[in-house]
């Protein structure tokens, strides 16, 4: 391959999302393992966030507090089932664009499968985080757990990584499909 042609490839937008692809996907496998051998840590976190334990107290919202210790297992085991998921997905989807650099047809696959991962940590992390721990629950103002400004931080890498899939490739011709 020219050097040229070496460059078109390591430096297109399609390389970037590999990257980008490969990061997240390996991040979210090591943050669903972490959860599984760190499970007190993780679980007390989940507990005082569902529990509102150290938030703002306030008649009109405390009945939102969950301390069922059997609901909060389950949410936090939905967490961690998400967080393999979306490390499956993001992962698969690596290998697909992988494959996309080589030449092989496999382009569609690869931006539906990142397009997926993405999306299913936006949903993670602005729906669940964000939005639920973080006002119906009042994470923002829980004086043991605030894990907001990590959400955010997860949703945008989501959010950059949904725009670089989505934009157009103007450095290389279309892959055959």
């Amino acid at each position: 391959m020219r050097v040229g042609g070496f460059l078109d490839v390591v430096g297109s937008r399609r390389m970037a999302v590999t990257v980008l692809a490969a990061i997240t996907g390996l991040y979210y496998l090591i943050v669903a393992i972490t959860n599984c051998t760190d499970t007190d840590t993780n679980r007390r976190g989940v507990d005082a966030v569902l529990s509102m334990r150290r938030t703002i107290h306030h008649g009109s919202t405390d009945w939102h507090a969950i301390t069922n210790s059997t609901v909060i297992l389950i949410v936090y085991i939905l967490i961690v089932a998400w967080e393999f998921l979306i490390a499956l997905v993001l992962l698969s989807a690596t290998v697909a664009w992988i494959r996309t650099l080589l030449g092989r047809p496999a382009q569609a696959l690869a931006m539906k499968l990142a397009t997926l991962g993405w999306t299913m940590v936006v949903l993670l992390f602005l729906g669940g985080f964000l939005t639920i721990a973080g006002e119906w629950f009042r994470m923002w103002a829980n004086k043991e757990v605030n894990a907001s400004s990590a959400a955010l931080q997860n949703f945008l890498v989501a959010a950059v990584g949904l725009i670089l899939v989505h934009l157009p490739d103007r450095d290389l011709p279309p892959p055959p499909n």
